[in-house]
């Protein structure tokens, strides 16, 4: 038996590359020709298509996360601020970027503290979310 080596086999394909270069047998010599069409580079465009889809769901986890940590801020404060009677101790104990609100209602054996975040954004100028608020009521020592 033996190998094939270039050329073409018994039906008609090229031993070399078959889905790249065939043998024209209606040209003199039979020189090597290239396939019209083919799909390649057609992932690439898929990609890109898909692209814009992938860097929205990308920004929405962000923004989620974004809201999630507005949240669980907001929440720290209005304990501490409950808890030590103080709303300067709840604007200690939340992210100073996020610029918590911070208000006190006193009553003769408790304190509620309510604090009030702004989400931020992941686009800048577009803020299309409500703030937080969060409120924690402690018992007056």
């Amino acid at each position: 038996m033996s190998r094939n080596t270039g050329g073409t086999d018994a039906v008609g394909r090229s031993g070399e590359g078959a889905d790249a270069v065939s043998l024209d047998a209606g040209r003199p010599g039979g020189r090597r020709t290239r396939r019209p069409g083919g799909d390649r580079g057609s992932v690439a465009i898929e990609y890109l298509g898909f692209l814009p889809v992938l860097l929205l769901v990308a920004l929405a986890g962000v923004q989620l996360g974004l809201v999630a940590y507005a949240g669980v801020q907001a929440g720290t404060a209005a304990r501490a601020a409950a808890r030590t009677d103080s709303a300067a101790a709840g604007a200690a104990s939340a992210s100073g970027w996020l610029k918590p609100r911070i208000g006190m209602d006193e009553g003769a054996d408790r304190v509620t503290a309510t604090v009030t975040v702004t989400v931020p954004s992941v686009l800048p100028g577009i803020s299309f979310l409500d703030p937080v608020t969060r409120s924690a009521t402690m018992p007056r020592d």
